[in-house]
């Protein structure tokens, strides 16, 4: 039984309000809810009212240290469990998040902004996808035979790396957290995430349901800032490996921070993907791929978020119109209707950041600003952090716009006229995220995409990112895989050879 400083109900709730004050002003550390030791807390707002809706503990160095102590500890056992039965156990988790899925999706909801049909719910969904994927995985934890010599028994074992330490961002914190977490458990690590200031309660709700099944200490969560929770979770001693998902100016930081200590390091960064429409694609496809793309129903809070798309030249004025049409049919609203198809932006601070990128862009001399859909007339979202989507012409790769990652509904439409022209103009970036390329001639799609500089380029779809297919940028854009067992097996593990002289 967990020793809860107060109740958060067993069973799924369909009352996200509630729940959100339950989960108010706590930590998760060695199996059961705890206050900060300074007892300060944070406000959790809705972004689609302002209205606070809950309070998160405002971890520091002292909560950092209680949580890498009990997971340093409860590692050691959770070690020596067999490889197959920790699957099982991870296996089993993803079965109890299943049953949360409509509540883990209300609270995402909530906390972020995003629609709950079209986003939050699907995300939900997800995660207990990826706790399933990876629970499967515990017999791939083999190592190999190696033939040095006849009279020599030589092994290699895979072997955990003992704490890690995983920093998320508010986009799809749930998806992200267990990208992280659950090859990490698989592989025998002990976890400490550090949520998101602004989506902390529907991870530390899943920290909780999992910590039914777990051993206590073996996943802990802890809420606050970078400076004063983050930066100490990476410098902390026992923490024998770092996984972050988060800008690029962070990445940088967390990178150095955890070369002083020389441990390996996972950075998940930003994105500016570009999207490259042939004239003979599927058109009717190819908008509707755009919309996906374009992560439209995130409002474009996404790292793989198509906000640059380049369309030859035949096609498109067609395209530009059809697209706006696509993107006006699209309902903004309060994130919890069923009826909403885009949310809000996730704070205050972001939504002025884009702002500042529209004004920016509709002052270019040229340039022609689409703006789509319509804003919500609900009197009680009058305070939300709504924003409509914009889709630009006329600006080239020389604009902000097309060269800085924007984290919002905008996104600028390029003409080109032969693949070689637009090849240098999508690798003409710091970042290398991903990128999709729409044609029926696989032939040009599959060379382009062999020589797109990109994790992951896809053609003739562009989807979120999926259990087993591995994941993770090149340049500004990061360090290592994701969601696959390559990621498991080379960020999660380290080999140890074994020799045995029989002679």
């Amino acid at each position: 039984m967990l020793d809860l400083p107060h109740p958060t109900p067993d069973a799924p709730t369909a009352d996200c309000f509630a729940l959100a004050k339950a989960l108010s002003g706590v930590h998760f550390i060695g199996g059961r809810y705890v206050p900060a030791r300074s007892g300060k807390t944070f406000a959790v707002v809705n972004p689609a009212t302002g209205a606070e809706v809950a309070r998160a503990a405002e971890g520091d160095a002292a909560d950092v240290d209680a949580a890498v102590l009990n997971a340093a500890e409860a590692q050691k056992a959770w070690a020596k469990v067999p490889a197959r039965k920790r699957g099982a156990l991870v296996h089993a988790c993803a079965a109890a998040i299943r049953t949360h899925v409509d509540e883990l999706g209300r609270l995402i909801a909530l906390e972020t902004g995003k629609a709950l049909r079209t986003e939050s719910r699907v995300e939900a969904n997800v995660v207990a996808d990826v706790f399933e994927f990876f629970g499967g995985l515990g017999s791939e934890l083999k190592g190999e035979s190696v033939p040095f010599a006849p009279n020599v028994l030589s092994v290699t074992v895979r072997e955990p790396l003992g704490v890690v330490g995983a920093i998320i961002p508010w986009n799809v914190p749930m998806l992200l957290m267990a990208l992280k977490v659950a090859p990490a458990l698989v592989a025998g690590n002990s976890v400490v995430v550090k949520s998101a200031e602004e989506a902390p309660l529907a991870v530390l709700r899943i920290c909780e349901i999992m910590n039914r099944i777990l051993p206590p200490g073996v996943f802990n969560m802890v809420s606050g800032f970078g400076p004063e929770c983050g930066a100490p979770l990476v410098a902390h001693p026992k923490v024998r490996k770092v996984t972050f998902t988060g800008s690029v100016e962070t990445g940088k930081i967390v990178a150095k921070a955890a070369a002083e200590k020389l441990v390996p390091v996972t950075l998940e960064l930003g994105g500016k993907s570009p999207m490259i429409v042939f004239a003979d694609c599927d058109f009717e496809k190819t908008v509707s791929g755009a919309l996906t793309s374009m992560r439209f129903t995130r409002q474009g809070q996404s790292c793989t978020a198509a906000s640059r798309i380049y369309v030859e030249r035949p096609i498109f004025d067609r395209f530009v119109a059809e697209m706006k049409n696509a993107v006006d049919a699209m309902v903004m609203g309060d994130p919890l209707d069923e009826k909403t198809d885009i949310g809000t932006i996730v704070s205050e601070g972001q939504l002025e950041k884009v702002k500042a990128y529209i004004a920016e862009g509709t002052a270019t001399p040229g340039a022609t600003a689409h703006v789509c859909s319509a804003m919500p007339t609900d009197p009680a979202l009058k305070k939300g952090l709504f924003i409509q989507p914009v889709i630009f012409t006329g600006l080239d790769n020389s604009s902000r716009l097309v060269r800085e990652e924007i984290f919002g509904p905008v996104t600028v439409i390029q003409a080109f006229d032969d693949p070689e022209t637009v090849l240098a103009q999508a690798n003409d970036s710091e970042y290398g995220l991903a990128a999709s390329l729409w044609t029926n001639n696989l032939k040009v799609g599959l060379d382009l995409a062999h020589r797109l500089e990109a994790g992951l380029v896809q053609i003739n779809q562009n989807l979120v990112v999926q259990a087993n297919l591995s994941y993770g940028g090149v340049k500004s854009s990061g360090l290592g895989k994701e969601a696959s067992l390559e990621a498991m097996l080379e960020h999660f593990t380290h080999k140890k050879t074994i020799m045995v002289n029989m002679a």
